[in-house]
């Protein structure tokens, strides 16, 4: 492990609360994953127990009805909400998304887009819920159809600096093509680095063979360089996604200053840290996970090491391995 990695994860440690008798349910992450559609049900799973697994209080779905009744068979210690609609519903997006604008206030942050699909009305609704929780300074997690949208209307997001893109490079590309960017075929850091300045400052996380994170400033392009596991199968990046859902609730809590804080860090800086921190915790999950199922590795076996993995990297203050 490098010197620089060391830092970073000694800095992320910072920003994870510690247990005290005086946090109540709910304080130490109330977090949402919106996706779930009649194709894809495992998506929005995979990044919801992510997020349970590394350590959030409260872990929400909202899902199609048809998706709500499959994902409730997978684990009773999800919330699933069976809001959204997929066309040919007559319901307008506005109604739909009324319930889930709704939750934001009591939500620390959203991820939107495992298992959302390209359903032209569960895409409007999405537009919606964006946009108010942009106005809300909600964090936001986007990735998959997600990402379709922001490719569609990148106005949605751009330079609103409470969020996180997750694209792989074959998405990176359809962005950087989306918003005008010629990246000379560079998907590293001078790539990633001109994609976040098009989008006026949002924090990209291209994955790879090695994750670049940027926002377009030099002081804050880091690379996730983890050696991961060599299993490409679907999914991974929903355990990532879910892992960035709750360390952008904790960063809530360091920056609100809900227990004796350290470091004095700034929002930028924790929000970089909450995206590189999530892929750091992705690649040791996916490493365990290949040394113990290799070849047939699955998005399961990767939520089932994310606790072992934030143990190794992070751990509690008083145990952490750095």
């Amino acid at each position: 492990m490098s010197p620089a990695t060391k830092e970073l994860l000694k800095k992320v440690r910072m920003m994870v609360p510690p247990m005290l008798e005086k946090f109540h349910k709910g304080m130490l992450g109330r977090v949402a994953v919106i996706g779930g559609s009649e194709n894809y049900t495992g998506a929005p799973y995979f990044s919801a127990m992510a997020s349970a697994r590394l350590g959030a209080d409260l872990s929400h779905v909202i899902c199609t009805p048809p998706a709500a009744n499959v994902i409730k068979t997978y684990s009773p210690n999800l919330m699933v909400h069976p809001i959204m609609r997929e066309s040919p519903s007559p319901t307008p997006p506005s109604q739909v998304a009324h319930p889930v604008i709704a939750m934001l206030t009591h939500l620390h942050s959203l991820v939107i887009g495992p298992g959302l699909g390209r359903d032209d009305l569960m895409q409007a609704t999405v537009a919606e819920v964006i946009s108010a929780a942009r106005e809300k300074k909600i964090p936001l997690v986007l990735d998959a159809d997600a990402l379709w949208l922001i490719q569609q209307k990148p106005e949605l997001v751009k330079g609103y600096k409470e969020c996180v893109l997750t694209p792989n490079v074959v998405e990176f590309g359809r962005l950087a093509q989306a918003v005008g960017v010629d990246t000379e075929g560079d998907t590293g850091r001078k790539g990633c680095q001109a994609l976040a300045n098009a989008l006026g400052g949002v924090m990209v996380v291209r994955k790879g063979g090695v994750d670049w994170i940027s926002d377009g400033s030099d002081e804050r392009t880091v690379t996730g360089e983890g050696e991961g596991g060599r299993k490409r199968s679907g999914g991974q990046g929903d355990t990532l996604t879910g892992s960035i859902g709750t360390l952008l609730a904790w960063r809530n809590m360091y920056l609100e200053g809900q227990w004796d804080t350290e470091g004095g860090m700034g929002r930028e800086e924790t929000l970089m840290l909450a995206a590189w921190g999530g892929s750091a915790i992705t690649r040791e999950c996916s490493r365990l996970a290949f040394i113990e199922r290799g070849r047939s590795l699955q998005a399961s076996d990767l939520t089932d090491k994310v606790p072992i993995a934030f143990e190794t990297l992070i751990g509690e203050k008083e145990e952490s391995k750095l």
